[in-house]
Protein backbone atom coordinates (compact mmCIF):
# COMPACT_ATOMS: atom_id res chain seq x y z
CA UNK A 1 0.00 0.00 0.00
CA UNK A 2 1.01 3.46 -0.62
CA UNK A 3 1.85 5.13 2.35
CA UNK A 4 -0.68 7.32 3.89
CA UNK A 5 1.44 10.55 3.74
CA UNK A 6 2.54 9.77 -0.30
CA UNK A 7 0.04 11.60 -2.53
CA UNK A 8 -0.53 9.13 -5.79
CA UNK A 9 -1.54 10.11 -9.06
CA UNK A 10 -5.21 11.09 -7.70
CA UNK A 11 -6.62 12.41 -11.69
CA UNK A 12 -5.35 8.64 -12.89
CA UNK A 13 -6.68 6.60 -9.57
CA UNK A 14 -9.95 8.75 -9.94
CA UNK A 15 -10.61 7.84 -13.69
CA UNK A 16 -10.13 3.98 -12.34
CA UNK A 17 -12.41 4.41 -10.22
CA UNK A 18 -14.97 6.40 -12.50
CA UNK A 19 -14.83 3.18 -14.98
CA UNK A 20 -15.17 0.25 -12.10
CA UNK A 21 -17.78 2.10 -10.95
CA UNK A 22 -19.69 2.11 -14.47
CA UNK A 23 -19.40 -1.69 -14.46
CA UNK A 24 -21.42 -2.34 -11.40
CA UNK A 25 -24.82 -2.81 -10.54
CA UNK A 26 -25.62 -3.24 -6.77
CA UNK A 27 -23.58 -1.58 -3.49
CA UNK A 28 -21.47 -4.41 -2.42
CA UNK A 29 -20.13 -5.18 -5.64
CA UNK A 30 -19.28 -1.47 -6.68
CA UNK A 31 -17.19 -0.74 -3.34
CA UNK A 32 -15.49 -4.26 -4.03
CA UNK A 33 -14.21 -3.12 -6.84
CA UNK A 34 -12.72 0.27 -6.10
CA UNK A 35 -11.35 -1.28 -3.19
CA UNK A 36 -7.83 -1.10 -4.30
CA UNK A 37 -8.00 2.46 -5.39
CA UNK A 38 -9.08 4.14 -2.60
CA UNK A 39 -6.17 2.02 -1.02
CA UNK A 40 -3.99 3.91 -3.10
CA UNK A 41 -5.13 7.17 -2.11
CA UNK A 42 -5.70 6.01 1.99
CA UNK A 43 -4.32 2.65 3.29
CA UNK A 44 -6.83 0.92 5.55
CA UNK A 45 -7.64 -2.27 7.15
CA UNK A 46 -11.40 -1.65 7.01
CA UNK A 47 -13.31 0.81 5.30
CA UNK A 48 -17.34 1.31 4.38
CA UNK A 49 -20.02 3.45 3.32
CA UNK A 50 -22.76 3.86 5.46
CA UNK A 51 -25.95 5.10 3.55
CA UNK A 52 -28.92 6.92 4.58
CA UNK A 53 -31.73 4.17 5.02
CA UNK A 54 -35.04 5.12 6.75
CA UNK A 55 -35.33 7.86 9.04
CA UNK A 56 -33.10 7.24 12.01
CA UNK A 57 -30.91 3.99 10.01
CA UNK A 58 -27.87 3.14 8.53
CA UNK A 59 -27.26 0.64 6.22
CA UNK A 60 -23.35 -0.20 5.86
CA UNK A 61 -21.56 -1.86 3.02
CA UNK A 62 -17.83 -2.84 4.04
CA UNK A 63 -14.37 -3.87 2.41
CA UNK A 64 -11.57 -5.14 4.37
CA UNK A 65 -13.25 -6.63 7.23
CA UNK A 66 -16.65 -8.10 7.52
CA UNK A 67 -18.46 -7.03 10.88
CA UNK A 68 -22.06 -7.03 11.84
CA UNK A 69 -22.30 -3.70 10.68
CA UNK A 70 -23.50 -4.73 7.10
CA UNK A 71 -25.15 -7.68 8.60
CA UNK A 72 -28.04 -5.50 9.95
CA UNK A 73 -29.37 -1.63 10.00
CA UNK A 74 -27.85 0.74 12.59
CA UNK A 75 -29.92 3.07 14.61
CA UNK A 76 -28.54 6.74 13.86
CA UNK A 77 -28.41 7.02 17.72
CA UNK A 78 -25.94 4.23 18.58
CA UNK A 79 -23.58 4.67 15.80
CA UNK A 80 -20.42 5.84 16.49
CA UNK A 81 -20.52 7.85 13.59
CA UNK A 82 -23.82 10.01 15.18
CA UNK A 83 -22.29 13.32 15.47
CA UNK A 84 -20.74 13.33 11.95
CA UNK A 85 -24.60 12.22 10.19
CA UNK A 86 -26.49 14.99 13.10
CA UNK A 87 -24.42 17.20 11.85
CA UNK A 88 -22.52 18.10 14.61
CA UNK A 89 -19.00 17.93 12.69
CA UNK A 90 -17.76 18.43 9.27
CA UNK A 91 -15.69 16.14 9.78
CA UNK A 92 -14.75 12.91 12.51
CA UNK A 93 -10.90 12.25 12.80
CA UNK A 94 -9.50 9.76 15.58
CA UNK A 95 -6.48 8.90 16.57
CA UNK A 96 -7.51 6.12 18.62
CA UNK A 97 -11.20 5.25 18.32
CA UNK A 98 -11.09 2.60 20.99
CA UNK A 99 -10.51 5.35 23.41
CA UNK A 100 -12.42 8.09 22.12
CA UNK A 101 -15.75 8.62 23.72
CA UNK A 102 -17.39 10.13 20.53
CA UNK A 103 -17.25 6.78 19.29
CA UNK A 104 -17.65 4.51 22.24
CA UNK A 105 -20.18 5.75 24.14
CA UNK A 106 -22.37 3.86 26.08
CA UNK A 107 -25.00 1.97 24.46
CA UNK A 108 -22.73 2.17 21.06
CA UNK A 109 -22.71 -0.21 18.33
CA UNK A 110 -19.06 -0.08 18.73
CA UNK A 111 -17.75 -3.99 18.80
CA UNK A 112 -16.09 -3.80 15.61
CA UNK A 113 -14.08 -1.49 16.65
CA UNK A 114 -12.81 -3.31 19.78
CA UNK A 115 -13.16 -6.87 18.03
CA UNK A 116 -11.06 -5.56 14.85
CA UNK A 117 -9.15 -2.92 16.79
CA UNK A 118 -9.89 -0.27 14.61
CA UNK A 119 -7.82 2.25 15.90
CA UNK A 120 -7.16 5.18 13.41
CA UNK A 121 -10.52 6.12 11.66
CA UNK A 122 -11.62 9.27 9.38
CA UNK A 123 -15.32 9.95 8.50
CA UNK A 124 -16.27 12.24 5.64
CA UNK A 125 -19.53 13.05 4.56
CA UNK A 126 -20.73 12.04 1.06
CA UNK A 127 -23.30 14.32 -0.12
CA UNK A 128 -25.40 14.38 -3.49
CA UNK A 129 -26.62 17.74 -4.67
CA UNK A 130 -25.38 19.42 -1.29
CA UNK A 131 -27.19 16.89 0.48
CA UNK A 132 -25.92 14.54 2.86
CA UNK A 133 -26.28 10.84 1.70
CA UNK A 134 -24.16 8.99 4.04
CA UNK A 135 -20.29 9.14 5.06
CA UNK A 136 -17.08 7.32 3.99
CA UNK A 137 -15.76 5.43 6.70
CA UNK A 138 -11.74 4.41 6.41
CA UNK A 139 -9.94 2.51 9.52
CA UNK A 140 -6.43 1.33 9.85
CA UNK A 141 -5.60 -0.94 13.11
CA UNK A 142 -1.98 1.31 13.83
CA UNK A 143 -3.29 4.66 16.13
CA UNK A 144 -2.59 8.14 14.58
CA UNK A 145 -1.72 6.85 11.21
CA UNK A 146 -4.10 9.59 9.70
CA UNK A 147 -4.28 13.38 9.80
CA UNK A 148 -5.76 16.38 8.19
CA UNK A 149 -4.24 15.72 4.89
CA UNK A 150 -5.76 11.87 5.18
CA UNK A 151 -9.31 14.03 5.80
CA UNK A 152 -9.04 15.60 2.38
CA UNK A 153 -8.11 13.10 0.38
CA UNK A 154 -10.83 10.78 2.06
CA UNK A 155 -13.61 14.08 1.13
CA UNK A 156 -11.77 13.66 -2.87
CA UNK A 157 -12.94 9.41 -2.72
CA UNK A 158 -16.11 10.48 -1.22
CA UNK A 159 -17.22 13.18 -3.67
CA UNK A 160 -16.16 10.66 -6.50
CA UNK A 161 -18.33 7.65 -4.89
CA UNK A 162 -21.43 9.89 -3.91
CA UNK A 163 -23.54 10.19 -6.91
CA UNK A 164 -22.58 6.38 -8.22
CA UNK A 165 -23.93 5.08 -4.64
CA UNK A 166 -26.55 7.44 -4.23
CA UNK A 167 -28.02 6.15 -7.60
CA UNK A 168 -27.78 2.50 -6.56
CA UNK A 169 -28.56 2.99 -3.57
CA UNK A 170 -31.88 5.00 -4.55
CA UNK A 171 -32.55 2.07 -7.01
CA UNK A 172 -31.67 -1.04 -4.21
CA UNK A 173 -34.84 0.91 -1.87
CA UNK A 174 -36.83 1.10 -4.67
CA UNK A 175 -36.44 -2.20 -5.64
CA UNK A 176 -36.94 -3.22 -1.45
CA UNK A 177 -40.18 -1.29 -1.67
CA UNK A 178 -41.65 -2.73 -4.75
CA UNK A 179 -40.69 -6.49 -3.21
CA UNK A 180 -42.39 -5.41 -0.07
CA UNK A 181 -45.18 -4.38 -1.25
CA UNK A 182 -45.50 -7.63 -3.57
CA UNK A 183 -45.14 -9.40 -0.39
CA UNK A 184 -48.17 -7.17 1.64
CA UNK A 185 -50.15 -8.24 -1.46
CA UNK A 186 -49.47 -11.96 -1.49
CA UNK A 187 -49.81 -11.56 2.53
CA UNK A 188 -53.53 -9.92 2.40
CA UNK A 189 -54.73 -12.13 -0.50
CA UNK A 190 -53.36 -15.30 1.58
CA UNK A 191 -55.40 -14.00 4.79
CA UNK A 192 -58.25 -13.51 2.51
CA UNK A 193 -58.46 -16.98 1.25
CA UNK A 194 -57.45 -18.69 4.87
CA UNK A 195 -60.49 -16.32 6.09
CA UNK A 196 -62.71 -17.71 4.18
CA UNK A 197 -61.59 -21.15 4.64
CA UNK A 198 -62.25 -20.51 8.26
CA UNK A 199 -65.60 -18.80 7.44
CA UNK A 200 -66.35 -23.04 5.77
CA UNK A 201 -64.65 -23.97 8.55
CA UNK A 202 -66.61 -22.38 11.08
CA UNK A 203 -69.77 -22.99 9.55
CA UNK A 204 -69.20 -26.47 9.06
CA UNK A 205 -68.55 -26.94 12.87
CA UNK A 206 -71.81 -24.85 13.76
CA UNK A 207 -73.52 -27.37 11.51
CA UNK A 208 -71.88 -30.10 13.24
CA UNK A 209 -72.80 -29.06 16.43
CA UNK A 210 -76.76 -28.35 15.80
CA UNK A 211 -75.95 -32.28 14.38
CA UNK A 212 -74.98 -32.94 17.69
CA UNK A 213 -77.56 -31.78 19.68
CA UNK A 214 -80.45 -33.08 17.07
CA UNK A 215 -79.38 -36.68 17.22
CA UNK A 216 -77.69 -37.16 20.59
CA UNK A 217 -78.98 -34.61 22.87
CA UNK A 218 -82.57 -34.25 21.77
CA UNK A 219 -82.63 -37.88 21.30
CA UNK A 220 -81.82 -38.70 24.49
CA UNK A 221 -84.18 -36.06 26.23
CA UNK A 222 -87.20 -37.78 23.66
CA UNK A 223 -86.32 -41.15 24.92
CA UNK A 224 -86.37 -39.68 28.64
CA UNK A 225 -89.86 -37.96 28.31
CA UNK A 226 -91.66 -41.64 26.67
CA UNK A 227 -89.79 -43.62 29.38
CA UNK A 228 -91.35 -40.88 32.38
CA UNK A 229 -94.42 -40.68 30.87
CA UNK A 230 -95.00 -44.58 29.89
CA UNK A 231 -96.90 -47.18 31.46
CA UNK A 232 -93.65 -48.14 33.32
CA UNK A 233 -91.96 -45.00 34.49
CA UNK A 234 -88.32 -45.75 35.61
CA UNK A 235 -87.31 -45.47 38.99
CA UNK A 236 -85.19 -42.57 40.31
CA UNK A 237 -82.00 -43.72 40.49
CA UNK A 238 -81.96 -44.94 36.91
CA UNK A 239 -83.84 -41.01 36.29
CA UNK A 240 -80.98 -39.52 37.79
CA UNK A 241 -78.36 -41.43 36.16
CA UNK A 242 -79.88 -41.23 32.90
CA UNK A 243 -80.03 -37.20 33.31
CA UNK A 244 -76.52 -37.14 33.95
CA UNK A 245 -75.31 -39.24 31.10
CA UNK A 246 -77.52 -36.54 28.73
CA UNK A 247 -75.80 -33.76 30.84
CA UNK A 248 -72.25 -35.36 30.28
CA UNK A 249 -72.93 -34.92 26.80
CA UNK A 250 -74.35 -31.73 26.41
CA UNK A 251 -71.17 -30.25 28.68
CA UNK A 252 -69.00 -31.76 25.61
CA UNK A 253 -70.72 -30.88 23.17
CA UNK A 254 -71.01 -26.47 24.96
CA UNK A 255 -67.16 -27.57 25.98
CA UNK A 256 -65.89 -28.28 22.26
CA UNK A 257 -68.09 -24.83 20.98
CA UNK A 258 -66.98 -22.13 23.25
CA UNK A 259 -64.43 -22.97 25.65
CA UNK A 260 -65.94 -22.48 29.47
CA UNK A 261 -62.99 -23.61 30.46
CA UNK A 262 -60.54 -20.44 29.26
CA UNK A 263 -63.63 -18.72 30.92
CA UNK A 264 -63.50 -20.19 34.27
CA UNK A 265 -60.22 -21.34 34.93
CA UNK A 266 -57.82 -19.50 32.55
CA UNK A 267 -55.64 -20.58 29.52
CA UNK A 268 -53.20 -22.90 31.16
CA UNK A 269 -55.79 -24.98 33.01
CA UNK A 270 -57.50 -24.86 30.25
CA UNK A 271 -54.77 -26.36 28.07
CA UNK A 272 -54.25 -28.70 30.98
CA UNK A 273 -57.63 -30.33 30.83
CA UNK A 274 -58.16 -30.60 27.08
CA UNK A 275 -54.31 -32.32 26.83
CA UNK A 276 -55.51 -34.90 29.54
CA UNK A 277 -58.52 -35.29 27.61
CA UNK A 278 -56.89 -35.53 24.12
CA UNK A 279 -54.47 -38.42 25.68
CA UNK A 280 -57.20 -40.25 27.43
CA UNK A 281 -55.72 -43.72 28.54
CA UNK A 282 -53.40 -43.55 26.71
CA UNK A 283 -49.41 -44.08 28.29
CA UNK A 284 -48.20 -40.51 27.47
CA UNK A 285 -46.71 -37.95 29.70
CA UNK A 286 -48.69 -34.21 29.67
CA UNK A 287 -47.05 -30.80 31.00
CA UNK A 288 -47.98 -27.51 30.41
CA UNK A 289 -45.47 -25.16 31.30
CA UNK A 290 -45.61 -21.44 31.78
CA UNK A 291 -42.95 -19.27 31.91
CA UNK A 292 -44.65 -15.82 31.56
CA UNK A 293 -46.73 -15.98 34.99
CA UNK A 294 -49.84 -16.03 33.39
CA UNK A 295 -49.95 -13.69 30.20
CA UNK A 296 -52.39 -15.40 28.06
CA UNK A 297 -54.80 -14.44 30.23
CA UNK A 298 -53.87 -10.94 29.57
CA UNK A 299 -54.11 -10.73 26.16
CA UNK A 300 -57.48 -9.67 24.05
CA UNK A 301 -60.09 -12.42 24.61
CA UNK A 302 -60.32 -12.99 21.08
CA UNK A 303 -56.21 -13.71 20.90
CA UNK A 304 -56.93 -15.28 24.00
CA UNK A 305 -59.35 -18.23 22.30
CA UNK A 306 -58.09 -17.67 18.71
CA UNK A 307 -54.57 -19.31 20.42
CA UNK A 308 -56.59 -21.90 22.55
CA UNK A 309 -58.11 -22.83 19.41
CA UNK A 310 -54.71 -23.17 17.95
CA UNK A 311 -53.56 -25.41 20.70
CA UNK A 312 -56.08 -27.21 20.77
CA UNK A 313 -56.01 -28.19 17.09
CA UNK A 314 -51.98 -28.66 17.76
CA UNK A 315 -52.65 -31.17 20.58
CA UNK A 316 -55.06 -33.23 18.23
CA UNK A 317 -53.31 -33.93 15.62
CA UNK A 318 -50.07 -34.93 18.20
CA UNK A 319 -51.94 -37.27 20.34
CA UNK A 320 -53.89 -38.74 17.46
CA UNK A 321 -51.65 -39.06 14.95
CA UNK A 322 -47.51 -38.66 16.24
CA UNK A 323 -47.36 -41.82 18.21
CA UNK A 324 -45.73 -39.16 20.96
CA UNK A 325 -45.04 -40.41 24.16
CA UNK A 326 -44.60 -36.98 25.76
CA UNK A 327 -46.50 -33.71 24.61
CA UNK A 328 -45.37 -30.78 25.87
CA UNK A 329 -47.16 -27.13 25.85
CA UNK A 330 -44.49 -24.08 26.85
CA UNK A 331 -45.38 -20.68 27.33
CA UNK A 332 -42.45 -18.47 27.35
CA UNK A 333 -41.82 -14.83 27.17
CA UNK A 334 -40.54 -13.06 23.95
CA UNK A 335 -39.39 -9.32 23.83
CA UNK A 336 -41.45 -6.69 25.32
CA UNK A 337 -44.91 -8.13 26.41
CA UNK A 338 -44.77 -10.57 23.22
CA UNK A 339 -44.99 -14.56 24.24
CA UNK A 340 -44.34 -17.77 22.40
CA UNK A 341 -46.49 -20.89 22.59
CA UNK A 342 -44.88 -24.00 21.93
CA UNK A 343 -46.23 -27.17 21.20
CA UNK A 344 -43.79 -30.01 21.29
CA UNK A 345 -44.15 -34.42 20.68
CA UNK A 346 -41.60 -36.98 20.60
CA UNK A 347 -43.33 -38.69 17.92
CA UNK A 348 -43.37 -39.18 14.42
CA UNK A 349 -43.42 -35.73 12.92
CA UNK A 350 -45.52 -34.22 9.83
CA UNK A 351 -44.64 -35.44 6.63
CA UNK A 352 -44.76 -33.03 3.96
CA UNK A 353 -47.83 -33.63 2.29
CA UNK A 354 -49.98 -33.36 5.68
CA UNK A 355 -48.33 -29.87 6.34
CA UNK A 356 -50.28 -28.94 3.40
CA UNK A 357 -53.89 -30.01 4.89
CA UNK A 358 -56.77 -27.61 5.74
CA UNK A 359 -55.59 -28.69 10.00
CA UNK A 360 -52.88 -26.62 9.52
CA UNK A 361 -53.68 -23.96 7.23
CA UNK A 362 -56.82 -23.25 9.39
CA UNK A 363 -54.10 -22.92 12.29
CA UNK A 364 -51.90 -20.64 10.12
CA UNK A 365 -55.21 -17.96 9.51
CA UNK A 366 -55.93 -18.13 13.33
CA UNK A 367 -52.49 -16.99 13.71
CA UNK A 368 -52.22 -14.54 10.89
CA UNK A 369 -55.94 -13.25 12.11
CA UNK A 370 -54.12 -12.04 15.43
CA UNK A 371 -50.85 -10.77 13.82
CA UNK A 372 -48.96 -14.23 15.10
CA UNK A 373 -46.30 -16.08 13.20
CA UNK A 374 -46.95 -19.42 13.27
CA UNK A 375 -43.78 -22.56 12.64
CA UNK A 376 -44.00 -26.22 12.20
CA UNK A 377 -40.40 -27.73 12.88
CA UNK A 378 -40.05 -31.62 12.41
CA UNK A 379 -37.22 -32.55 14.61
CA UNK A 380 -36.91 -35.52 17.38
CA UNK A 381 -40.75 -35.17 16.50
CA UNK A 382 -42.76 -32.06 15.92
CA UNK A 383 -42.51 -28.58 17.29
CA UNK A 384 -45.50 -26.02 15.93
CA UNK A 385 -44.53 -22.50 17.40
CA UNK A 386 -46.79 -19.34 17.42
CA UNK A 387 -45.04 -16.28 18.25
CA UNK A 388 -47.37 -12.88 19.48
CA UNK A 389 -45.36 -10.19 19.60
CA UNK A 390 -45.66 -7.07 21.72
CA UNK A 391 -49.37 -6.96 23.14
CA UNK A 392 -48.68 -3.74 24.75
Amino acid sequence: MTNALQAPDKGDVFLRISAHLAERTDIASALEAVANEIAEVIPFTHADLCLNDRPGWLSSYEVGIQTRWSRARTRVDVSPIRDLINGHCDFMLCEDAMQDPRQTFEGSCSEPIFNHALRSRVHVLMKVMGQPIGTLNISHSTPGIYNGETVQRAQHVADVLSPYFHALHTAELAQRAAQVGQEAKAREEGLRRGALDLTQTLERERQRIGMDLHDQTLADLTRLLREVTGDAPPGRDHLASRISETIGDLRRIIDTAVPSLLELFGFLHAVQVHLERAVGSAPVEVEVIDETDGAPDRLNPTVRTALFRIAQEAINNAARHSGARRIEVRIAPMAGSGLAMTVRDDGCGIPAEVRRNSGLAHMRTRARLISAELDVLNDDGCALRVMLGDRS
